[in-house]
């Protein structure tokens, strides 16, 4: 109760400060329920494809309907939300919009003194509103989603984990480690090694058969171990034993390399994990990058497209509301193929992630202030 007086109190206080007007809630109404509408059809229509594709599946493995509905789409359903909603956002603001202008309406909203840029408020609260929406999907929801969705593909359809091999990380600045084949499904590496040098030599190795990650301890156990020091004076030291503890500066996900581990961590886990490959030198650390930065600059894209929508749908056309649906299509499959460009150029070309990830943004960006320059106001 306390958390809706709290949403209502800063409410009124934002009605107060920007002259919230009758107009302004039906603009913002017009386009929330635009997106909500356009985005639960799209879900409509995913959902139905998927199950006709996988129905065959679900009677095979008999998985029970409840199981589906709840570990399946329920996981399924919030990465498809979070990957479309910047572009449904733009198509939804200029149908609306285009449909306003159509019926004279913001031309009724202009002959009432209110200006353009006034006339803007409710959109970008709505793209605030959905702005703030995305983020959370993509940094918390989104990620545990994908989590549990995995697991249920890889429990009920026999998908299986690839083993990671010959894996080369760096363990800090003066050692190394070596693992023959990683199997993330047994967590248990095989033909393992540990190297640490001083300025000029080796000074301990250790090698095992096998090794797996103790969780509760936050340690690694060797099986079936030789341990090799090397003194300062130069003496060789033999050891070997059944078992052997150690603490490494490495976890079981640092042995995965794969491009779509990032995809299962919130943002903060992400942040940690980019720090932990950047000091071993990985070679999918673009890919964690650009994952990192695609969830902040998504977002922010959503508000510029709603802007760049606007500008293009509140002009009347006398050829009706398809022109401008034909021209945000042609602006939206722009900002896709700029994105799937800088992205594998971030990715093989040099560019750096986070200019290859906010370049479409950077793009769009001055494409929406030339076009709200020149939007009749």
């Amino acid at each position: 109760m306390k958390v809706f007086e709290q949403f209502k109190g800063i409410a009124e206080h934002f009605r107060e400060k920007t002259g919230w007007k009758i107009i302004d809630g039906y603009l913002l109404r017009k386009m929330l329920g635009t997106v909500v509408f356009a985005i639960s059809l799209l879900m409509v229509i995913v959902v139905v494809f998927d199950v006709s594709e996988n129905i065959q599946r679900f009677i095979s493995h008999n998985i029970p309907a409840k199981t589906v509905i709840t570990d399946y789409y329920f996981n399924f359903i919030p990465y498809f939300i979070n990957l479309f909603i910047p572009l449904f956002t733009f198509i939804s603001v200029i149908w609306f919009t285009s449909k306003l202008s159509s019926r004279n309406e913001i031309i009724s909203i202009f002959d009432n003194g209110i200006s353009f840029n006034r006339m803007l408020v409710p959109y970008v609260t709505g793209a605030l509103v959905i702005m703030i929406l995305s983020l959370v999907l993509a940094n918390f929801i989104v990620p545990n989603t994908n989590k549990k969705l995995n697991d249920f593909k890889y429990q009920y359809f026999g998908r299986k984990y690839i083993a990671t091999t010959y894996l080369h990380v760096k363990n800090s600045k003066n050692s190394y480690v070596f693992v023959e084949r990683w199997d993330k499904m047994e967590a248990v590496g095989y033909n393992f090694t540990y190297e640490e040098f001083d300025s000029s030599s080796m000074k301990l190795k250790i090698s095992a058969q096998t090794i797996d990650f103790d969780e509760s301890t936050q340690q690694w156990r060797m099986h079936k171990y030789t341990k090799r020091v090397i003194t300062p004076e130069g003496t060789e030291l033999f050891f070997q034993g059944e078992e052997f503890d150690t603490t490494l500066n490495i976890h079981p996900r640092n042995l995965y390399q794969d491009a779509f581990v990032s995809e299962t961590m919130s943002y903060k886990e992400l942040r940690r994990f980019i720090k932990e490959e950047k000091l071993r030198g990985s070679a999918l650390l673009a890919n964690y990058q650009i994952e990192q930065h695609k969830r902040l600059a998504n977002p922010v894209g959503i508000l510029i497209m709603t802007l760049l929508g606007v500008s293009v749908s509140c002009r009347k056309s006398t050829r009706g509301v398809g022109v401008h649906v034909f021209i945000g299509m042609g602006l939206a499959f722009t900002f896709i193929f700029l994105q799937q460009i800088s992205t594998v150029f971030s990715v093989s070309g040099g560019l750096p992630p986070i200019l290859g990830t906010w370049f479409p943004n950077i793009i769009f960006l001055v494409i929406t202030i030339i076009m709200l320059k020149m939007t009749p106001k």
